[in-house]
């Protein structure tokens, strides 16, 4: 079975001013190219949006709400207001059951940390795309935030690979 990519969060308010991430372009560059083998294998492709609060850059309908990448026809948009992508939300039934399913995009200690571990409870193999996800800069350098979650989703059984060698080929 062809691997489903599932891009999450990669809305203009994360990659674009006026509060990117860090490293934002060379992040963007990973995602595209990720979205770009998953366009050319056939893979399903589910946009996961979140839908933030008024006080939030992500309100729907503002500009950081919207997409980074269009949406094009047969994928999937999947509208949040949780970390976990599957939380209320009708994906689990956007999927096969026991498809394998590739992970990018925002916040990595949020939802990207919190889909994977879903994920993997549903019973999906997953893998998390390690230049293809980001974060802030907190308490921690955003890279040191990303590259603990990448050990822990290990840990936990994700497997991690990279922009350049992500593999959609059926399995």
């Amino acid at each position: 079975m062809t691997p489903a990519l599932l891009l999450i969060d990669v809305q203009n308010n994360m990659l674009r001013p006026p509060e990117p991430v860090p490293d934002a372009d060379r992040v963007a560059a990973a995602i595209a190219a990720v979205l770009a083998r998953a366009r050319s294998a056939r893979a399903i492709v589910v946009h996961v949006r979140n839908n933030g609060t008024e006080d939030d850059p992500d309100v729907p309908g503002s500009p950081g709400w919207a997409f980074v990448h269009d949406v094009r026809e047969g994928e999937h948009i999947v509208d949040k207001t949780t970390p976990d992508s599957f939380d209320g939300t009708p994906l689990a039934s956007l999927l096969p059951p026991s498809a394998p399913l590739v992970v990018a995009g925002m916040q990595s200690e949020f939802c990207v940390r919190s889909t994977s571990l879903a994920a993997l409870r549903r019973g999906h193999t997953v893998t998390l795309v390690s230049d293809a996800h980001a974060t802030y800069d907190g308490s921690t350098p955003a890279a040191t935030t990303s590259k603990a979650v990448d050990a822990e989703l290990s840990a936990e059984g994700v497997t991690l690979t990279t922009s350049e060698t992500v593999d959609f080929a059926a399995r």
